[in-house]
């Protein structure tokens, strides 16, 4: 067994001064196929280390219904990392940011009237469950029983959001009652009031910043007096949003940063090493007086890209890590095309007109409410005598689409910070609402999602609403199914809703990338896998299909359009297009 702990002035490791060269790998938010390959290449750049948050929405979407299998074995990611010859820092959170919807945190638990991250008494008990169960995992693969796993951090970033003390003592010790004996660390940006408030004189210090790390570095030092110096997120890119512009950073100068780093005799976690994708609806949102989710893409511009192919970013940072620590010769191979083709796509009929079976309530149910999971519910309620005027709602979140008897007549967007819509006169009033991402980040966790409050005509309270959930997936998988395909629809098929399917060869399974450019907004599946969100919005136009989705032989691909197709086409392109950038 290898011992690993915190000396004078460095990392020990077997009793020997040890500097952490690390990388940012999200298990979740790549095809556990795919987990050994970007391991592996995390490798030949130079690192010695992977580190992972965890997601606990992803392991418990519903309360009680704990799930460590599959895309969610977080001990086979840990396995697999000690195959490579690496070592393991684990973050649990139980909060992560990340730009991961809620941050890391179940609906169920933020939904009501609780104090997040606190040391109240109810939330303080679910937490302890749910770090007990992955420290269940965690715990037998530390390096001192034989594992991988040589640090584990306390919350995230918590200086950020509170101060409550006793909530990180019980958080210690908790992880210390659960068998944790490696070396426990904090994370906070380097200000005096964050790395003051987010942990405690027996927990390790590091920070989290992208350059200037000399000065960060030395702001770090005044609070952690001895000890390994660390940045535990050193930020080479950064995400983006709907709406903005694909988010680079300068190669030369990411270089030169981690250089000044690392020549300051620092230990660093790159973040990220390799970004992956938000899947399925996993993405966040933003909000800093104006609501931005985040796009399906988290390629981050990291060294590996989202397909997982090294970048020119890739190359510059292993010459710098070259000079402080030993490298591989080996080199990754450089990526390929992928398949170019393009496919007819069929319509496949309506997909948001499920009859309104729910009750009628006074009200609309929020998401939250409904315990609702997926993207979508329909709202439904009769108007008074057959009038229209003026609409006015508290708060869409966040983006409806408003018809009346089935016409539509206009958009409410949170992002547009839109309240107020006139309508024509008819029978029945109904407004599809999108959960585009939950912000993932300060007080705004646990926001409910939907109609907020009670909508009025012409001031006047509605009431009598049917709050339908609609399933995305459960639709996808229902197309999906059925067997015979319709012809092609050359004129894209009307305005509104509408589900399309295609089927394509494959000599063997592949990445690809599906180009979205000439579509509108919706989802998209192959062969069952939720690849995530399109929209013409941007700036992200491809979504990657990760091989172990496809098969060699007949693929089907499903689109569950939310507007207008421009071209009832399906194009497969050879690389990743992820919008236009700054520069």
């Amino acid at each position: 067994m290898t011992s690993f702990s915190i000396g004078e002035t460095d990392f020990l490791r077997a009793g020997r001064p040890h500097r952490v060269i690390a990388g940012a790998l999200h298990y979740f938010r790549i095809h556990p196929d795919q987990w050994q390959d970007r391991i592996r290449k995390a490798r030949l750049m130079g690192l010695n280390t992977i580190e992972t948050y965890v997601a606990w929405n992803a392991h418990e979407p519903r309360r009680g219904e704990w799930d460590a299998t599959g895309w969610n074995d977080l001990g086979r990611f840990l396995d697999l990392i000690q195959a490579e010859g690496m070592d393991a820092i684990v973050r649990p959170g139980p909060y992560i940011c990340a730009e991961w919807h809620n941050g890391g945190l179940p609906n169920w638990l933020t939904a009501g009237e609780r104090e997040l991250r606190s040391s109240e008494p109810s939330f303080l008990a679910d937490v302890s469950e749910y770090l007990r169960r992955v420290y269940e995992i965690v715990a037998p693969r530390q390096i001192d029983r034989g594992g991988s796993v040589v640090l584990v951090q306390i919350e995230n970033e918590y200086g950020a959001y509170g101060s409550d003390k006793a909530y990180l003592e019980a958080l210690v010790a908790l992880t210390r009652e659960s068998g944790i004996t490696v070396p426990l660390t904090t994370v906070d940006q380097p200000t005096d009031q964050m790395l003051a408030d987010g942990s405690l004189p027996e927990l390790h210090k590091t920070g989290s910043f992208g350059s200037r790390s000399a000065e960060r570095l030395a702001t770090l030092r005044t609070h952690q007096p001895t000890g390994p110096l660390m940045c535990s997120e050193f930020w080479d890119g950064w995400f983006d949003w709907w709406g903005g512009v694909h988010h680079t950073t300068d190669v030369d100068a990411a270089a030169a940063d981690l250089d000044e780093l690392l020549a300051a005799g620092a230990s660093v976690n790159i973040y990220m090493f390799h970004g992956g994708t938000n899947f399925g609806l996993t993405n966040g949102a933003n909000h800093k007086g104006r609501y931005l989710p985040i796009v399906t893409s988290y390629d981050y511009d990291a060294p590996l890209d989202e397909a997982g192919d090294p970048t020119a970013k890739f190359f510059a940072f292993r010459d710098v890590i070259a000079k402080y620590a030993p490298v591989p010769d080996e080199r990754p191979e450089s990526a390929v095309p992928s398949p170019a083709f393009s496919v007819p796509l069929a319509p496949a009929g309506s997909w948001t007109d499920a009859a309104a079976s729910a009750p009628a309530t006074d009200a609309p149910a929020t998401f939250d409410e409904l315990e609702h999971l997926s993207a979508l519910v329909r709202y439904d309620v009769d108007l008074p005598d057959g009038q229209g005027g003026e609409l006015v709602l508290d708060e869409v979140r966040d983006l409806g689409w408003v018809s009346v008897d089935g016409q539509r007549v206009g958009t409410l967007s949170r992002t547009r910070h839109d309240r107020v819509l006139r309508i024509p006169a008819g029978r029945t009033l109904s407004i599809l609402v999108e959960e585009q991402g939950r912000v993932n980040y300060d007080h705004r966790l646990g926001e409910e999602k939907g109609l907020i409050g009670s909508p009025t005509l012409d001031g006047v309270p509605l009431t009598g609403w049917h709050s339908t959930p609609l399933d995305v997936a459960e639709i996808a998988a229902e197309i999906a199914a059925r067997s015979v395909l319709g012809p092609a629809d050359a004129s894209g098929g009307p305005a509104g809703p509408s589900a399309w399917v295609a089927d394509f060869d494959l000599d063997s399974p592949a990445n690809l990338f599906l180009d979205t450019a000439s579509w509108s907004k919706g989802y998209a599946f192959v062969n069952g896998f939720f690849l995530g969100r399109y929209w013409r919005n941007g700036p992200q136009r491809t979504l990657f299909v990760p091989a172990p989705a496809t098969s060699a032989g007949t693929n089907r691909l499903v689109v569950l359009e939310l507007e207008h197709l421009l071209d009832p086409t399906a194009d497969f392109v050879s690389a990743l297009a992820l919008g236009d950038t700054e520069e």
